[in-house]
């Protein structure tokens, strides 16, 4: 029988490799680490890399023994999901790996200037209904920019139409550096040459890729051997998985989108794929 929430929420006071400041603390008591993450955590000056939003820390684990030299530090709200990947961080004795356990709308409070070098957000939320909290909205952007380097580097990994078009439209909006996009991360067809038109169609998603000489030079192929427990459903279930990439600058105006867009056909968070039925209702 797995544990239950409360002995993982207890197991997860005793980590060594996790931080719990919610907002109700964090109000009150003010983060020490801000700014000290190198020198009091992780004891080295390796780049940092957030992922937001990390659910049981699959993505975030998968990074790290990936790249040894980069640290990494998953943040959600949501500690009984969170302890699957700190607890499997500790037994294999990753050193580059933390956890965060906090409300994302007040991540700016956890990390200074240029603490930070990218951020992923893997399957976030698309939030359809208020973009405020949507994790690619310029209301986050801006939050980003208090602490992500100058040109720092933002990936998104969704398996939501509604979201990585928005997205799209974002990046376009604010003429923000566009370093790859696809609609289909596991059957590419030529990405390069869709840089300069990023609502275009970026080949023949039906091609599979048949060697690793077929990846493109500006994907590194390492974002392909990791799949989540929740991705893996997805692409089971016929989804495509998209992908892109964009740097954020530290300046510049951030303006939303103001456009129509299409709404996802299944349920927004642990989705699961809605029949005909459903969208009958």
């Amino acid at each position: 029988m797995g544990k239950g929430k409360l002995a993982k929420f207890a197991d997860m006071e005793t980590y060594e490799n996790v931080f719990q400041y919610p907002y109700s603390v964090v109000e009150h008591v003010p983060f020490e680490m801000q700014g000290h993450w190198h020198e009091r955590y992780f004891h080295n000056d390796h780049p940092i890399v957030l992922e937001l939003g990390c659910g049981k820390g699959e993505y975030t684990v998968g990074l790290a023994k990936l790249y040894p030299d980069i640290n990494f530090i998953g943040v959600d709200i949501k500690g009984a999901r969170m302890w699957t990947g700190a607890t499997q961080a500790l037994t294999e004795g990753l050193k580059n790996v933390a956890f965060l356990r906090t409300n994302i709308e007040i991540i700016e409070r956890f990390f200074a200037e240029d603490e930070v070098q990218e951020i992923w957000l893997t399957f976030s939320d698309p939030q359809m209904k208020n973009p405020r909290k949507r994790l690619t909205s310029t209301y986050f952007m801006a939050r980003y920019r208090k602490f992500l380097i100058d040109g720092g580097i933002i990936h998104l990994k969704t398996d939501s139409n509604f979201l990585f078009t928005y997205t799209t439209y974002m990046v376009e909006k604010n003429h923000l550096p566009l370093l790859f996009r696809t609609e289909d991360l596991y059957h590419l067809g030529n990405p390069r040459e869709n840089l300069g038109n990023p609502r275009g169609n970026l080949g023949d998603p039906r091609k599979a890729l048949a060697s690793p000489s077929e990846i493109p030079s500006n994907l590194d192929p390492k974002v392909l051997s990791i799949q989540t427990y929740y991705e893996s459903m997805w692409i089971a279930r016929g989804l495509n998985i998209k992908y892109m990439k964009w740097q954020l600058p530290r300046e510049g105006t951030l303006e939303e989108p103001d456009v129509e867009i299409e709404l996802d056909d299944y349920r927004s968070y642990h989705r699961t794929k809605r029949s005909s039925l459903d969208k009958a209702k």
